[in-house]
Protein backbone atom coordinates (compact mmCIF):
# COMPACT_ATOMS: atom_id res chain seq x y z
CA UNK A 1 0.00 0.00 0.00
CA UNK A 2 2.61 2.92 0.70
CA UNK A 3 4.31 2.24 -3.00
CA UNK A 4 0.21 2.98 -4.27
CA UNK A 5 0.68 5.96 -1.58
CA UNK A 6 4.24 7.32 -3.06
CA UNK A 7 2.83 6.73 -6.57
CA UNK A 8 -0.04 8.98 -6.21
CA UNK A 9 1.19 11.45 -3.72
CA UNK A 10 3.20 12.90 -6.93
CA UNK A 11 -0.25 14.06 -8.28
CA UNK A 12 -1.38 15.21 -4.90
CA UNK A 13 0.58 18.63 -4.65
CA UNK A 14 -2.24 20.80 -3.82
CA UNK A 15 -2.97 22.04 -0.51
CA UNK A 16 -6.07 23.33 1.10
CA UNK A 17 -6.64 24.21 4.83
CA UNK A 18 -9.80 26.47 5.23
CA UNK A 19 -13.32 24.95 5.48
CA UNK A 20 -15.55 25.92 3.35
CA UNK A 21 -19.79 25.74 3.38
CA UNK A 22 -20.73 22.24 3.86
CA UNK A 23 -23.61 22.44 0.89
CA UNK A 24 -21.57 24.31 -1.69
CA UNK A 25 -22.13 23.64 -5.06
CA UNK A 26 -18.47 22.58 -5.54
CA UNK A 27 -18.99 19.75 -2.45
CA UNK A 28 -22.32 18.39 -4.29
CA UNK A 29 -20.31 18.00 -7.45
CA UNK A 30 -17.35 16.06 -5.76
CA UNK A 31 -19.86 13.60 -4.04
CA UNK A 32 -21.67 13.45 -7.34
CA UNK A 33 -18.27 12.15 -8.52
CA UNK A 34 -17.62 10.31 -5.27
CA UNK A 35 -20.70 8.48 -6.07
CA UNK A 36 -19.37 6.86 -9.29
CA UNK A 37 -16.32 6.26 -7.56
CA UNK A 38 -17.84 4.37 -5.14
CA UNK A 39 -19.86 1.98 -7.55
CA UNK A 40 -17.03 1.56 -9.74
CA UNK A 41 -14.76 0.45 -7.04
CA UNK A 42 -16.90 -2.34 -5.54
CA UNK A 43 -17.25 -3.52 -9.38
CA UNK A 44 -13.76 -3.82 -9.53
CA UNK A 45 -13.74 -1.80 -12.94
CA UNK A 46 -10.73 0.09 -12.66
CA UNK A 47 -10.96 1.68 -16.48
CA UNK A 48 -14.71 2.93 -15.41
CA UNK A 49 -12.61 5.29 -12.24
CA UNK A 50 -9.76 6.42 -14.40
CA UNK A 51 -12.88 7.15 -17.66
CA UNK A 52 -13.19 9.70 -14.37
CA UNK A 53 -10.02 11.71 -14.19
CA UNK A 54 -8.91 14.60 -15.50
CA UNK A 55 -5.89 15.62 -17.85
CA UNK A 56 -3.61 16.26 -15.19
CA UNK A 57 -3.79 13.05 -13.88
CA UNK A 58 -3.58 11.00 -16.61
CA UNK A 59 -0.49 12.67 -17.21
CA UNK A 60 1.20 11.60 -14.12
CA UNK A 61 -0.85 8.06 -14.40
CA UNK A 62 -0.82 6.41 -16.97
CA UNK A 63 -4.35 4.23 -17.56
CA UNK A 64 -2.48 0.65 -16.84
CA UNK A 65 -0.38 1.60 -14.40
CA UNK A 66 -3.62 2.48 -12.50
CA UNK A 67 -5.31 -0.50 -13.51
CA UNK A 68 -2.08 -2.42 -11.89
CA UNK A 69 -2.32 -0.84 -8.58
CA UNK A 70 -6.21 -0.85 -8.63
CA UNK A 71 -5.83 -4.61 -9.03
CA UNK A 72 -2.78 -5.35 -6.98
CA UNK A 73 -3.17 -3.15 -4.24
CA UNK A 74 -7.01 -1.84 -3.50
CA UNK A 75 -9.45 -4.33 -5.01
CA UNK A 76 -8.01 -6.95 -3.01
CA UNK A 77 -8.97 -4.84 -0.02
CA UNK A 78 -12.82 -6.12 -1.23
CA UNK A 79 -15.85 -3.84 -1.78
CA UNK A 80 -16.33 -0.15 0.24
CA UNK A 81 -18.91 -1.19 3.27
CA UNK A 82 -19.42 2.40 4.42
CA UNK A 83 -18.38 5.73 3.38
CA UNK A 84 -18.62 8.91 4.71
CA UNK A 85 -17.71 12.53 4.67
CA UNK A 86 -15.11 13.75 6.59
CA UNK A 87 -14.89 17.14 5.60
CA UNK A 88 -14.84 19.39 2.71
CA UNK A 89 -11.70 22.39 2.49
CA UNK A 90 -11.66 25.30 0.75
CA UNK A 91 -14.47 24.78 -1.20
CA UNK A 92 -12.17 22.07 -2.92
CA UNK A 93 -10.98 18.82 -1.06
CA UNK A 94 -13.07 16.24 -0.30
CA UNK A 95 -12.19 13.75 2.17
CA UNK A 96 -14.03 10.49 2.64
CA UNK A 97 -13.94 7.98 5.45
CA UNK A 98 -14.30 4.60 3.51
CA UNK A 99 -14.85 1.17 5.68
CA UNK A 100 -13.59 -2.74 4.14
CA UNK A 101 -13.91 -5.76 6.16
CA UNK A 102 -9.98 -5.25 5.84
CA UNK A 103 -9.57 -2.01 7.52
CA UNK A 104 -10.32 1.94 7.30
CA UNK A 105 -9.08 3.96 4.70
CA UNK A 106 -9.39 7.85 3.99
CA UNK A 107 -9.95 9.06 0.41
CA UNK A 108 -8.82 12.42 -0.52
CA UNK A 109 -10.34 13.81 -3.89
CA UNK A 110 -10.46 16.95 -5.76
CA UNK A 111 -11.82 18.08 -9.24
CA UNK A 112 -10.10 19.83 -11.90
CA UNK A 113 -11.99 23.10 -13.93
CA UNK A 114 -13.81 20.14 -15.97
CA UNK A 115 -14.96 17.97 -12.92
CA UNK A 116 -12.81 15.66 -13.51
CA UNK A 117 -10.72 13.62 -10.75
CA UNK A 118 -7.49 15.94 -9.41
CA UNK A 119 -6.47 14.35 -6.86
CA UNK A 120 -7.52 11.03 -5.84
CA UNK A 121 -4.91 9.71 -3.05
CA UNK A 122 -6.19 6.89 -0.48
CA UNK A 123 -4.36 6.81 2.94
CA UNK A 124 -4.78 5.30 6.27
CA UNK A 125 -7.74 6.66 8.53
CA UNK A 126 -6.73 8.39 11.47
CA UNK A 127 -9.03 10.25 13.66
CA UNK A 128 -8.06 14.23 13.52
CA UNK A 129 -5.29 15.37 15.95
CA UNK A 130 -6.16 17.44 18.34
CA UNK A 131 -3.94 21.33 18.86
CA UNK A 132 -1.82 22.02 21.53
CA UNK A 133 -3.21 24.05 24.04
CA UNK A 134 -0.30 26.66 23.47
CA UNK A 135 1.67 28.62 20.61
CA UNK A 136 4.83 26.44 20.70
CA UNK A 137 7.50 29.09 20.81
CA UNK A 138 9.66 29.46 17.95
CA UNK A 139 12.93 31.73 16.49
CA UNK A 140 10.63 32.68 14.34
CA UNK A 141 10.63 37.55 15.24
CA UNK A 142 8.02 37.70 12.92
CA UNK A 143 9.53 41.02 11.69
CA UNK A 144 8.83 40.69 7.99
CA UNK A 145 6.48 39.51 5.19
CA UNK A 146 8.52 36.45 4.96
CA UNK A 147 8.59 35.37 8.77
CA UNK A 148 4.95 36.22 8.71
CA UNK A 149 4.46 33.92 5.59
CA UNK A 150 6.51 30.74 7.27
CA UNK A 151 4.87 31.30 10.65
CA UNK A 152 1.54 30.84 8.92
CA UNK A 153 2.68 27.52 7.06
CA UNK A 154 4.59 26.18 9.71
CA UNK A 155 1.90 26.48 12.78
CA UNK A 156 -0.72 24.35 10.95
CA UNK A 157 2.16 21.41 11.24
CA UNK A 158 3.76 22.20 15.13
CA UNK A 159 0.65 23.22 17.03
CA UNK A 160 -0.68 19.73 16.51
CA UNK A 161 -1.01 17.70 19.43
CA UNK A 162 1.53 14.78 17.89
CA UNK A 163 3.93 17.12 16.68
CA UNK A 164 7.78 18.34 18.73
CA UNK A 165 9.88 19.90 16.63
CA UNK A 166 10.52 21.73 13.41
CA UNK A 167 13.16 23.20 11.76
CA UNK A 168 12.81 25.15 8.12
CA UNK A 169 15.40 26.62 5.89
CA UNK A 170 14.73 28.52 2.74
CA UNK A 171 17.01 29.72 -0.13
CA UNK A 172 14.93 32.93 -1.74
CA UNK A 173 17.21 34.54 -4.77
CA UNK A 174 20.35 33.97 -2.87
CA UNK A 175 18.95 35.12 0.54
CA UNK A 176 18.59 32.36 3.06
CA UNK A 177 16.59 32.25 6.14
CA UNK A 178 16.28 29.20 8.90
CA UNK A 179 13.61 28.86 11.53
CA UNK A 180 12.52 26.86 14.12
CA UNK A 181 9.63 25.37 16.28
CA UNK A 182 8.99 23.16 19.51
CA UNK A 183 11.14 21.44 21.46
CA UNK A 184 14.23 19.18 20.79
CA UNK A 185 12.46 16.74 23.25
CA UNK A 186 8.97 16.89 24.87
CA UNK A 187 9.45 19.03 27.32
CA UNK A 188 12.49 19.84 27.70
CA UNK A 189 12.15 23.56 26.84
CA UNK A 190 15.06 23.64 23.83
CA UNK A 191 14.30 25.10 21.02
CA UNK A 192 15.80 22.85 17.78
CA UNK A 193 18.39 25.23 15.74
CA UNK A 194 19.40 25.13 12.72
CA UNK A 195 22.54 22.66 13.63
CA UNK A 196 20.23 20.42 15.26
CA UNK A 197 20.65 16.52 13.45
CA UNK A 198 17.67 14.62 12.57
CA UNK A 199 17.45 11.28 10.21
CA UNK A 200 16.71 12.20 6.53
CA UNK A 201 15.56 9.18 5.41
CA UNK A 202 14.77 8.78 2.12
CA UNK A 203 16.31 12.38 1.21
CA UNK A 204 19.81 10.10 1.71
CA UNK A 205 18.87 8.09 -1.99
CA UNK A 206 19.95 11.89 -3.59
CA UNK A 207 23.10 11.41 -2.08
CA UNK A 208 23.33 7.70 -3.26
CA UNK A 209 22.38 9.53 -6.88
CA UNK A 210 25.00 11.57 -6.64
CA UNK A 211 27.72 9.55 -5.79
CA UNK A 212 26.72 7.47 -8.94
CA UNK A 213 26.74 10.29 -11.28
CA UNK A 214 30.15 11.10 -10.05
CA UNK A 215 31.72 7.98 -10.71
CA UNK A 216 30.16 7.68 -13.76
CA UNK A 217 31.62 11.17 -15.07
CA UNK A 218 35.02 9.88 -13.60
CA UNK A 219 34.67 6.72 -15.87
CA UNK A 220 34.01 4.18 -13.12
CA UNK A 221 31.05 3.30 -13.82
CA UNK A 222 28.95 3.54 -16.92
CA UNK A 223 24.60 4.44 -16.05
CA UNK A 224 23.59 1.82 -18.78
CA UNK A 225 26.01 -0.94 -16.82
CA UNK A 226 24.02 -4.34 -15.98
CA UNK A 227 23.89 -4.92 -12.33
CA UNK A 228 24.70 -8.29 -12.64
CA UNK A 229 28.75 -7.07 -13.90
CA UNK A 230 28.77 -6.05 -10.15
CA UNK A 231 26.99 -9.36 -8.64
CA UNK A 232 28.43 -12.64 -7.87
CA UNK A 233 27.90 -15.42 -10.64
CA UNK A 234 25.35 -16.94 -8.24
CA UNK A 235 23.28 -14.03 -7.87
CA UNK A 236 23.72 -12.92 -11.79
CA UNK A 237 22.76 -15.96 -12.75
CA UNK A 238 18.65 -15.33 -11.97
CA UNK A 239 17.64 -14.41 -15.54
CA UNK A 240 15.41 -11.90 -13.81
CA UNK A 241 17.97 -9.44 -12.85
CA UNK A 242 19.70 -9.23 -16.25
CA UNK A 243 18.32 -6.09 -17.81
CA UNK A 244 18.50 -4.25 -14.94
CA UNK A 245 20.95 -1.14 -15.34
CA UNK A 246 22.60 1.06 -12.47
CA UNK A 247 20.56 3.87 -13.43
CA UNK A 248 17.14 2.16 -13.25
CA UNK A 249 17.75 1.23 -9.53
CA UNK A 250 18.49 4.89 -9.19
CA UNK A 251 15.28 5.77 -10.84
CA UNK A 252 12.94 3.28 -9.46
CA UNK A 253 11.99 1.66 -12.78
CA UNK A 254 14.51 -1.82 -12.27
CA UNK A 255 11.14 -3.73 -11.37
CA UNK A 256 12.33 -4.73 -8.15
CA UNK A 257 10.03 -4.13 -5.03
CA UNK A 258 9.92 -1.66 -2.27
CA UNK A 259 11.70 -4.27 0.16
CA UNK A 260 13.18 -7.75 -0.25
CA UNK A 261 10.82 -10.22 0.37
CA UNK A 262 13.03 -11.61 2.63
CA UNK A 263 13.48 -8.53 4.80
CA UNK A 264 11.07 -9.56 7.76
CA UNK A 265 12.20 -12.49 8.49
CA UNK A 266 15.95 -10.55 9.50
CA UNK A 267 14.47 -7.77 11.55
CA UNK A 268 14.78 -8.62 14.97
CA UNK A 269 13.47 -5.36 15.81
CA UNK A 270 10.00 -3.66 14.97
CA UNK A 271 11.11 -0.11 16.08
CA UNK A 272 14.63 -0.42 13.93
CA UNK A 273 13.94 -2.94 11.15
CA UNK A 274 17.04 -2.47 8.89
CA UNK A 275 19.81 -2.55 11.17
CA UNK A 276 20.40 -6.52 10.25
CA UNK A 277 19.62 -6.90 7.20
CA UNK A 278 23.19 -7.57 5.66
CA UNK A 279 25.22 -8.30 2.48
CA UNK A 280 24.34 -12.09 2.29
CA UNK A 281 20.80 -11.73 3.09
CA UNK A 282 20.36 -9.62 0.13
CA UNK A 283 21.82 -11.84 -2.28
CA UNK A 284 20.15 -14.58 -0.70
CA UNK A 285 16.78 -12.88 -2.07
CA UNK A 286 18.40 -11.46 -5.44
CA UNK A 287 19.09 -15.53 -6.05
CA UNK A 288 15.63 -16.19 -6.76
CA UNK A 289 13.77 -12.90 -7.03
CA UNK A 290 11.05 -12.41 -9.48
CA UNK A 291 10.54 -8.65 -11.10
CA UNK A 292 7.26 -7.20 -10.22
CA UNK A 293 7.44 -5.13 -14.24
CA UNK A 294 10.11 -5.00 -16.85
CA UNK A 295 13.20 -3.23 -16.77
CA UNK A 296 12.93 0.53 -17.50
CA UNK A 297 9.30 0.28 -18.15
CA UNK A 298 7.45 1.05 -14.79
CA UNK A 299 8.24 3.67 -12.33
CA UNK A 300 7.96 1.73 -8.78
CA UNK A 301 9.62 3.00 -5.38
CA UNK A 302 12.19 1.08 -4.05
CA UNK A 303 14.52 1.23 -1.36
CA UNK A 304 15.72 -2.24 -2.08
CA UNK A 305 16.62 -1.12 -5.63
CA UNK A 306 18.73 1.89 -4.36
CA UNK A 307 20.17 0.26 -1.58
CA UNK A 308 21.55 -2.30 -4.14
CA UNK A 309 23.16 0.33 -6.18
CA UNK A 310 24.58 1.38 -3.23
CA UNK A 311 26.73 -1.84 -2.24
CA UNK A 312 27.66 -1.95 -5.74
CA UNK A 313 29.33 1.82 -5.84
CA UNK A 314 31.20 0.64 -2.65
CA UNK A 315 32.82 -2.46 -4.70
CA UNK A 316 33.24 0.41 -7.46
CA UNK A 317 35.20 2.36 -4.74
CA UNK A 318 36.53 0.65 -2.26
CA UNK A 319 34.92 2.61 0.72
CA UNK A 320 32.12 2.51 2.79
CA UNK A 321 29.00 4.13 2.08
CA UNK A 322 29.66 6.67 4.46
CA UNK A 323 33.54 6.98 3.26
CA UNK A 324 31.87 7.87 0.23
CA UNK A 325 29.37 10.13 0.76
CA UNK A 326 32.15 12.31 3.21
CA UNK A 327 34.66 11.93 0.84
CA UNK A 328 32.84 12.91 -2.25
CA UNK A 329 29.98 15.58 -0.85
CA UNK A 330 30.55 16.57 2.72
CA UNK A 331 33.95 17.46 2.69
CA UNK A 332 33.98 19.42 -0.62
CA UNK A 333 30.56 21.44 0.39
CA UNK A 334 32.04 21.47 4.55
CA UNK A 335 29.14 19.60 5.73
CA UNK A 336 30.46 18.79 9.09
CA UNK A 337 27.04 17.61 10.41
CA UNK A 338 26.15 14.71 8.02
CA UNK A 339 26.89 11.43 8.50
CA UNK A 340 25.17 7.74 8.98
CA UNK A 341 26.80 7.34 12.20
CA UNK A 342 27.13 10.19 14.45
CA UNK A 343 30.65 11.04 16.43
CA UNK A 344 30.37 12.02 20.24
CA UNK A 345 30.16 15.48 19.12
CA UNK A 346 26.92 15.19 17.34
CA UNK A 347 25.03 13.32 19.21
CA UNK A 348 25.18 16.26 21.48
CA UNK A 349 22.79 17.77 19.04
CA UNK A 350 20.79 14.83 17.83
CA UNK A 351 17.16 15.73 18.48
CA UNK A 352 15.14 13.18 20.45
CA UNK A 353 12.50 10.96 17.85
CA UNK A 354 8.89 10.68 18.16
CA UNK A 355 6.57 8.22 16.17
CA UNK A 356 2.93 9.76 14.51
CA UNK A 357 1.74 9.11 17.96
CA UNK A 358 3.72 11.76 19.72
CA UNK A 359 5.67 8.64 21.56
CA UNK A 360 9.36 8.67 21.86
CA UNK A 361 10.83 5.56 19.43
CA UNK A 362 13.72 4.19 18.54
CA UNK A 363 16.25 5.86 16.08
CA UNK A 364 16.87 3.88 13.08
CA UNK A 365 20.46 2.37 11.93
CA UNK A 366 21.42 0.90 8.97
CA UNK A 367 22.84 -2.13 7.29
CA UNK A 368 23.85 -3.23 3.97
CA UNK A 369 20.86 -0.93 2.69
CA UNK A 370 22.02 2.39 4.32
CA UNK A 371 22.15 3.80 1.26
CA UNK A 372 18.48 4.63 1.00
CA UNK A 373 17.82 6.34 3.80
CA UNK A 374 20.94 6.20 6.88
CA UNK A 375 21.97 9.71 6.59
CA UNK A 376 21.51 12.49 9.52
CA UNK A 377 21.95 15.86 8.61
CA UNK A 378 20.75 19.51 9.60
CA UNK A 379 19.17 22.31 7.85
CA UNK A 380 22.65 24.00 7.80
CA UNK A 381 24.02 21.20 5.93
CA UNK A 382 21.25 20.49 3.77
CA UNK A 383 21.07 23.73 2.73
CA UNK A 384 24.76 23.81 1.51
CA UNK A 385 23.68 20.90 -0.20
CA UNK A 386 20.76 22.18 -1.58
CA UNK A 387 22.28 25.52 -3.20
CA UNK A 388 25.40 23.09 -4.54
CA UNK A 389 22.60 21.46 -6.39
CA UNK A 390 21.27 25.19 -7.59
CA UNK A 391 24.80 26.69 -8.64
CA UNK A 392 26.81 25.44 -11.73
CA UNK A 393 30.55 25.85 -11.61
CA UNK A 394 33.28 23.66 -12.80
CA UNK A 395 33.97 21.29 -10.35
CA UNK A 396 33.38 17.83 -10.14
CA UNK A 397 31.08 17.37 -8.04
CA UNK A 398 28.78 20.28 -9.53
CA UNK A 399 28.93 18.13 -12.82
CA UNK A 400 27.72 15.24 -10.83
CA UNK A 401 24.75 17.31 -9.53
CA UNK A 402 23.82 18.20 -12.90
CA UNK A 403 23.86 14.58 -14.43
CA UNK A 404 21.45 13.68 -11.53
CA UNK A 405 19.34 16.42 -12.76
CA UNK A 406 19.25 14.93 -16.25
CA UNK A 407 15.88 13.26 -17.03
CA UNK A 408 15.70 9.48 -16.66
CA UNK A 409 12.13 9.05 -16.57
CA UNK A 410 9.12 10.59 -17.86
CA UNK A 411 6.17 8.52 -17.84
CA UNK A 412 4.01 8.20 -14.77
CA UNK A 413 6.37 9.91 -12.98
CA UNK A 414 9.12 12.23 -14.10
CA UNK A 415 12.48 11.77 -12.26
CA UNK A 416 16.71 12.24 -13.04
CA UNK A 417 18.33 10.36 -10.49
CA UNK A 418 16.95 9.75 -7.86
CA UNK A 419 15.62 13.24 -7.99
CA UNK A 420 11.70 13.33 -8.65
CA UNK A 421 10.57 16.35 -10.40
CA UNK A 422 7.21 17.55 -9.50
CA UNK A 423 4.87 20.60 -10.60
CA UNK A 424 3.83 22.93 -7.79
CA UNK A 425 1.68 26.19 -9.30
CA UNK A 426 2.89 25.25 -12.95
CA UNK A 427 6.41 25.25 -12.08
CA UNK A 428 8.79 21.87 -11.97
CA UNK A 429 10.71 21.38 -8.63
CA UNK A 430 13.51 18.82 -7.91
CA UNK A 431 12.38 17.15 -5.02
CA UNK A 432 12.73 14.10 -2.70
CA UNK A 433 11.13 13.85 1.24
CA UNK A 434 12.31 11.21 3.51
CA UNK A 435 10.79 9.46 6.81
CA UNK A 436 11.78 7.37 9.18
CA UNK A 437 9.60 5.83 12.30
CA UNK A 438 10.87 8.88 14.32
CA UNK A 439 11.77 12.30 11.98
CA UNK A 440 10.63 13.14 8.63
CA UNK A 441 12.15 16.02 6.16
CA UNK A 442 11.05 17.86 3.09
CA UNK A 443 13.25 19.25 0.18
CA UNK A 444 12.65 20.90 -2.90
CA UNK A 445 14.17 23.26 -5.29
CA UNK A 446 13.93 25.44 -8.63
CA UNK A 447 17.15 26.93 -10.25
CA UNK A 448 15.41 29.36 -12.32
CA UNK A 449 13.08 30.29 -9.46
CA UNK A 450 16.24 30.53 -7.02
CA UNK A 451 14.10 28.89 -4.47
CA UNK A 452 14.57 26.13 -2.00
CA UNK A 453 13.12 24.96 0.68
CA UNK A 454 14.38 22.42 3.43
CA UNK A 455 12.00 20.99 6.10
CA UNK A 456 13.42 18.96 9.08
CA UNK A 457 10.57 17.20 12.15
CA UNK A 458 11.32 15.43 15.09
CA UNK A 459 8.42 13.48 14.51
CA UNK A 460 7.06 11.04 11.79
CA UNK A 461 4.49 12.99 10.75
CA UNK A 462 4.90 13.84 7.01
CA UNK A 463 6.20 17.17 6.44
CA UNK A 464 5.35 17.46 2.28
CA UNK A 465 2.23 19.52 2.64
CA UNK A 466 4.56 21.40 4.88
CA UNK A 467 6.97 21.96 2.44
CA UNK A 468 4.91 22.37 -0.78
CA UNK A 469 2.53 24.76 0.75
CA UNK A 470 6.15 26.34 1.64
CA UNK A 471 7.15 26.89 -1.95
CA UNK A 472 3.74 28.03 -3.01
CA UNK A 473 4.20 31.21 -0.82
CA UNK A 474 7.23 31.58 -2.00
CA UNK A 475 6.95 31.07 -5.44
Amino acid sequence: MKAFFKQLFIVAFCLFSVAANAQSIQQRKNDSVFTLVYKYFNERQAESIYSLAGELFKKQLSAETFKRIADQQLFPLGPIRQSSLISFQNNKLSTYKLEFDSGVLQLLMTLDKDDKLELFLFKPYKEAVADKLNPVPTSNLMRTLTDKKVDSAARSYIQKANTVGLSIGIIKNGVIHTYNYGETATGNGKLPDANSIYEIGSITKTFTATLLAYYANEGKVKLAAPIIKYLPDSVASNKALQGITLEMLSNHTSGLPRLPDNFEFHSSDPYDPYKDYNRQHLYEYLKSCKLNSKPGETYAYSNLAVGLLGTILEQVSGETFEEMVKEVICTPLVMQSTAQHLSYNQKQHFVTVYNEDGKATSPWSFNTLAPCGALRSTVNDLLLYVKANMTKSDTRLSKAFDLAHQVTFNKDAKLGLAWHIIVANGVEYYFHDGGTYGCNSFMAFNIEKGLAVVVLSNSAINTSDLGINLIKKFQ
